[in-house]
């Protein structure tokens, strides 16, 4: 019996067993095997290609559009970059993936548009998989919406999840220390309100860890457990916009019990805000770097990363400035006086003036 025949057998068993304090157990461990299956299936056979919708990385980040086929995902695209997307008012349109650069803040963003994927693309239905495999690679998803059909979020945002996508969200807060003996030991720095440890040992004993030391820091519940353990789970940024919304009464969108951007590409409404959601979602911060000259290039910013260290511009500059690295003299919002030193470690601001000085 295959993986997939597997899955649909504990799938069926799980719809037969009805949820309640008793069968919690039960389903927690049906759960840990199907994700265990999922991800021994997804290990890529040697020597064999996906065929997928591989695009090479460039810019300072990328973002990709997911949605259903026609909802103006093309459009989009041509508004906000330098793309030419192929548009036309009917469905799949884009049958590979496009690729534009959003220039916003000195940023050059990547902008992906995939193709459109349909319930069930997480199985495989309509390429799917391929197209959401892209998704897993980028630094923020936008979901797009048709205004006259947002109630298929959850689909999609299912669809993501099934492969491994947890948009907007964190990394477990979770410790396993393996050993070869002495079973397993529970601990945690948080009171334990959703996994009991019998749980605990049979979803670790479903991933044959029959040794070691568990310390949560968080209050898991079993999905996020096995998130952990499966261990491929991405943690990416994400952008819900609604489109078309030029059609519909301003009203209409109040009701709308999600967080999103309404826009109309077809009419450029609120793109100037979408440009901005996306830079802030990325959260990106621009340096400016100072030669031993005394002139700083403002026209073209250094685009990283919030929370960026010097150590992370030298690496950006060359892989091997740190390893030549003297000290820095910051000016900025980071620094408690122009021209401070600094080293590897200092964490800089929005704005910063940074020199580097070798060795």
């Amino acid at each position: 019996m295959g993986a997939e025949e597997k899955i649909q057998q504990i799938k069926e068993e799980m719809a037969r067993t009805q949820v309640n304090k008793a069968t919690e157990f039960h389903l927690g461990v049906l759960k840990a095997k199907i994700a265990k299956l999922k991800r021994d299936a997804a290990k890529p056979k040697s020597g064999v290609r996906d065929g997928g919708f591989a695009v090479r990385k460039t810019g300072d980040a990328t973002v990709v559009m997911v949605g259903l086929p026609s909802v103006g995902k093309s459009t989009i695209l041509n508004s906000i970059t330098n793309a030419d997307s192929r548009v036309a008012a009917y469905a799949f349109t884009t049958l590979t993936t496009v690729p534009g650069i959003l220039e916003h803040k000195g940023a050059k963003i990547q902008v992906l548009d995939l193709p459109g994927i349909l319930e069930g693309a997480a199985s495989g239905r309509g390429r799917g998989k391929e197209v959401i495999a892209v998704a897993r690679s980028a630094d923020v998803i936008l979901i797009i919406l048709d205004v006259f059909n947002t109630k298929i979020l959850p689909i999609i945002m299912n669809e993501l999840a099934e492969m491994g996508i947890r948009p907007d969200g964190k990394p477990p807060n979770i410790v396993l220390k393996k050993k070869h003996t002495g079973g397993i030991t529970i601990n945690s720095t948080v009171k334990l309100t959703k996994l009991n440890e019998r749980t605990i040992k049979e979803i670790l004993n479903v991933y044959e860890v029959h040794n070691g030391d568990i310390l949560f820091h968080e209050d898991a519940d079993t999905d996020r457990l096995i998130d952990y353990l499966v261990g491929n789970r991405v943690y990416i940024p994400l952008l819900v916009i609604v489109n078309k919304t030029d059609l519909v009464d301003p009203n209409y969108l109040k009701q709308l019990d999600f967080p999103h951007l309404a826009i109309s590409a077809e009419k450029k409404a609120n793109l100037g805000e979408l440009r901005e959601a996306i830079y802030k979602k990325l959260k990106l911060i621009r340096l400016y770097l100072r030669h031993r000259d005394g002139e700083v290039d403002y026209e073209e910013p250094m685009i990283i990363k919030q929370d960026a260290v010097i150590e992370d511009v030298c690496n950006k500059i060359h892989t091997d400035m740190a390893k030549t690295f003297k000290y820095a003299q910051v000016w900025g919002k980071s620094a408690h006086f122009g021209g401070e030193k600094a080293g590897l470690a200092h964490k800089l601001e929005d704005g910063d003036v940074v020199l580097i000085v070798n060795k």
